[in-house]
C-alpha cells in the first residue's frame, strides 16, 4: 500500500515539473517547442505594446544644433527632437513620459540591443552593415556628407582637396568616418573624436582643417559659430536617416513608418525643420520617400 502511494505521489510530482518547463518554454522564448527563437520580439512584447505603458525611452544626440541638441537648462531641442515627439505621439505616448538618453554614434546599436533604448532618431544613416542588428524605420530624411572649415579657408574645396596630409575631423562610429576611409583615406589624416562638438574647438584654433559630417548637422554648428566656421556646401553622399528600434520588430516598423508619413502629409514634418534648422539657412528639401518596409 505504501508503494502504491508513493507511485501515486511520484506521478502527480512529474507531471507538475514537466507542466512548469512546458509553461516555462512558451513564456520565455528560449525554450523548445513553440518559443520564439528568432529573436523577434514576441507578440505583445515589442515597442507598440510598450508604449501602452505611456512611458518611452528615445535616443537622441545631445550636442547637435538644430537636430539633437540638449540646452544647458535641461531642454532638448531640434529636428530629431520634434521627430522624435511626433512618433511617440502617434504611438500613445506624451512628451511628459519621454526620457532621453545621449545616443552617440557608436554605441547606437548596442543601446537598442540591450534594451536600453525603445528607439533611436539620432542622424543615424540606414546601411546594411547596421540592419545586421538593428531594423529601421523611414527614412525621414536624407542628408549629404560635407566638410566644415574655418570662415578663412580658401583651399578646401571639397573632399579631393584634403589630400596633402590635411588633418580631418569626425567621429568613430559614424558613416561619414567610414567613406573617408574607403574612399579618400590618401593623403588625409583623420582624426576620430567621440562626439562631432569634440572637433570644434581644435578645427577653430588651426589643430584640424576641416571636419565632416552630413550637410544638415554642419549647417547647425556653422551657425552656431557664425564667422569662424563655414560650410563648403560640396555634398558628396546621400545618407537616408532612419528610426533605429530593435530588429526585426516588424510591428513597431510598421507602426512607426506610418507616423512619420503622418508628419509629412500633415505638413508637421516641413514645420518642425523650418523651426529648428531652417534659422541656419539650410535648403528645407522635400520629405523622402519611406522604403524601410
Amino acid at each position: 500500500m505504501r508503494f502504491s502511494r508513493a507511485m501515486r505521489a511520484g506521478v502527480v510530482v512529474t507531471a507538475l515539473a514537466l507542466a512548469v518547463t512546458a509553461c516555462g518554454g512558451s513564456n520565455n522564448g528560449s525554450g523548445s517547442g513553440s518559443g520564439n527563437t528568432s529573436g523577434a520580439p514576441a507578440a505583445g512584447s515589442g515597442l507598440v505594446a510598450k508604449a501602452k505603458t505611456g512611458k518611452l525611452t528615445i535616443g537622441i544626440k545631445f550636442d547637435q544644433p538644430g537636430l539633437g541638441l540638449k540646452t544647458p537648462d535641461g531642454k532638448y531641442t531640434g529636428f530629431d527632437v520634434e521627430v522624435a515627439k511626433y512618433v511617440a505621439k502617434q504611438l500613445g505616448v506624451d512628451e511628459s513620459g519621454i526620457t532621453w538618453k545621449e545616443a552617440q554614434s557608436a554605441e547606437r546599436e548596442n543601446l537598442i540591443k540591450k534594451g536600453e533604448v525603445d528607439f533611436i532618431v539620432a542622424t543615424y544613416s540606414i546601411t546594411d552593415k547596421r540592419k545586421n542588428d538593428v531594423s529601421f524605420a523611414g527614412p525621414y530624411f536624407v542628408a549629404h556628407q560635407d566638410l566644415l572649415v574655418r570662415a578663412d579657408n580658401t583651399d578646401i574645396t571639397g573632399p579631393e582637396s584634403l589630400n596633402n596630409n590635411k588633418k580631418l575631423c569626425s567621429v568613430k562610429g559614424s558613416t561619414p568616418a567610414q567613406n573617408v576611409k574607403d574612399k579618400y583615406a590618401k593623403g588625409v589624416q583623420l582624426q576620430e573624436f567621440g562626439k562631432y562638438s569634440d572637433c570644434l574647438t581644435p578645427l577653430t584654433n588651426g589643430s584640424l582643417d576641416a571636419m565632416t559630417t552630413d550637410d544638415i548637422i554642419l549647417a547647425g554648428y556653422a551657425a552656431q559659430q557664425a564667422g569662424k566656421l563655414k560650410l563648403v556646401g560640396k555634398g558628396f553622399s546621400d545618407e537616408k536617416y532612419g528610426i533605429g528600434l530593435k530588429k526585426d520588430d516588424k510591428e513597431a516598423q510598421a507602426a512607426i513608418n506610418k507616423a512619420i508619413q503622418q508628419m509629412q502629409s500633415s505638413g508637421e514634418w516641413k514645420k518642425a525643420l523650418e523651426s529648428t534648422v531652417g534659422p541656419s539657412g539650410y535648403k528645407i528639401p522635400d520629405p523622402p520617400a519611406i522604403t524601410e518596409l
